[in-house]
């Protein structure tokens, strides 16, 4: 069997198609103008790591040896402008590759590896789609792109709502500790659990509140890292409106735990709704 064959993959994202066996890019299942092969390169590098940078100078070495002289700030530029075109992005409201000014690269879209048929063939299986990113979840390119500004007041909102509540659980520790008493093993169990999540969340909150504050380019990568956590965290939080059930009242109290059971997937939502993935730089 053609080992060329065995190797090859296909990247999926958004409404693209990378066959690096063929060198073909296609926009729903329609083939694109063909790149010249650095941007080429340039874009597989890119698919091959989705939100890792990827650095200048790792594209020097990987499309231009040290023993060729060419102009590598224009020959880097020219391919770059080569793969935007073809996605049709661009550097100030990037939706795939962003870029770090000086430093290199980033490709911020989720990104899927698709086993060709010629090499699950080879290896005995069956075809199958290795995800990187979820499936279930929503993904950049389903959702609306908001300004930056609207981004960061919104989840910056919501890291302070959740930071009023875990300071104010802990600053009435005695009251909680009331309301559990009649619960048995159970309250002390939900006791000791709401102390060592507010003590978990406060730093989680700050990080996030401050990362946002100061418009951290990564955020959206980091917190899709953390997202699995933050949901535990969040989830378990969201049940918090049942111990106010006599001031709430059944119903509202209800109401407020589907509300607060959303938040987490409302977060990551935002993050990947700006244009430039929160903090990004043209």
């Amino acid at each position: 069997m053609d080992e060329g064959k065995i190797q090859r993959r296909v990247f999926r994202f958004g409404m693209f198609e990378l066959d690096t066996a063929s060198g073909e890019l296609r926009k729903d299942g329609k083939p694109r103008p063909r790149m010249r092969d650095q941007a080429l390169q340039i874009l597989t590098m890119l698919l091959e790591r989705p939100d890792v940078l990827v650095t200048r100078e790792e594209l020097r070495e990987r499309l231009w040896p040290a023993d060729t002289f060419v102009d590598f700030d224009h020959g880097l530029n020219s391919a770059m402008n080569q793969v935007r075109s073809a996605l049709g992005d661009t550097p100030a409201n990037p939706r795939f590759v962003q870029t770090l000014p000086r430093r290199g690269y980033r490709f911020i879209a989720p990104v899927q590896i698709v086993a060709s048929e010629a090499a699950v063939a080879a290896a005995g299986g069956q075809p199958e789609t290795l995800k990187m990113h979820s499936s279930i979840l929503s993904a950049g390119d389903d959702l609306p792109k908001v300004g930056n500004e609207a981004v960061r007041i919104l989840f910056s909102l919501i890291q302070v709502m959740y930071l009023v509540f875990y300071v104010v659980a802990l600053a009435r520790l005695s009251r909680v500790e009331l309301m559990l008493s009649g619960w048995g093993e159970r309250g002390i169990l939900l006791f000791v659990g709401l102390i060592v999540t507010a003590a978990v969340g406060i730093p989680v909150r700050s990080y996030l509140l401050t990362a946002m504050a100061f418009k951290y380019e990564g955020l959206s990568g980091k917190f899709r890292k953390l997202f699995p956590f933050v949901l535990v965290l969040d989830e378990l939080w969201a049940f918090t409106p049942f111990l106010l059930m006599e001031q709430l009242g059944v119903g509202l109290a209800i109401a407020c735990v589907a509300v607060l059971l959303y938040v987490p997937f409302s977060q990551r939502s935002l993050l990947l709704m700006g244009p430039g993935r929160t903090g990004a730089t043209g």
